[in-house]
């Protein structure tokens, strides 16, 4: 599997305007560590797991659209299964109680798509929510309402649709992890970004 940054700290990005990373910016490093599962990622398998922690992870070959985020921000350097886990262990009655859970999971809780929203507003990331495709920048977090009413989530790619007017989309809906043109396929429920980023971008 292709890497093209291996658990740096996003905040790292910050420091050395000679590095790779510096020069890479934020949203490319989470771009292409989400581009890096596709062909890896082949299926789609929610199943309940026992995870090692932190950094607890299904077999790479399979996974739920959840995962795709959480290890394309761990080549970030952002553990989303240590970070929800401590922010849920702090404020369990902040995040939603879908699945009448009394405590923290820290197996299962960073792989649902209504924690991720939920960690992801209360920690700075979340923006306006716009119909125009130029508001999402390689590296964002979409998340969706399916046709099913099902939640779903995935990664904004650096490349673009084949009309040119939109980002293509690493995510996983049932085939493994695929680059697709879905940006606007489903109705948007939430768009996030690091709050790091335009520090980033500043700081270039």
């Amino acid at each position: 599997m292709r890497r093209i940054v291996t658990r740096l700290p996003m905040i790292a990005l910050l420091a050395g305007s000679g590095s790779v990373v510096a020069d890479a910016g934020a949203g490319e490093v989470v771009a292409a560590a989400a581009l890096d599962q596709v062909g890896v990622t082949t299926s789609y398998d929610p199943s309940y797991r026992r995870l090692e922690f932190p950094n607890g992870d299904v077999p790479i070959a399979t996974g739920v659209c959840a995962d795709v985020v959480v290890r394309a921000l761990r080549e970030a350097g952002i553990d989303l299964q240590r970070e929800l886990n401590a922010d849920m262990r702090a404020h369990f009655r902040a995040y939603p109680a879908h699945w009448g859970l009394t405590k923290p999971d820290r197996n299962i809780d960073h792989r649902r798509v209504p924690n991720l929203q939920r960690w992801f507003e209360r920690h700075g990331w979340a923006l306006a929510v716009s119909a125009d495709p130029g508001d999402y920048l390689p590296g964002d977090i979409v998340s969706w309402r399916l046709s099913n009413g099902r939640p779903h989530i995935g990664v904004v790619a650096t490349r673009y649709a084949a009309d040119g007017r939109r980002r293509l989309v690493v995510h996983n809906i049932a085939f493994g992890a695929r680059e697709e043109d879905v940006l606007f396929a489903w109705t948007v429920t939430g768009h996030f970004r690091s709050p790091d980023a335009p520090k980033i971008a500043a700081a270039r």
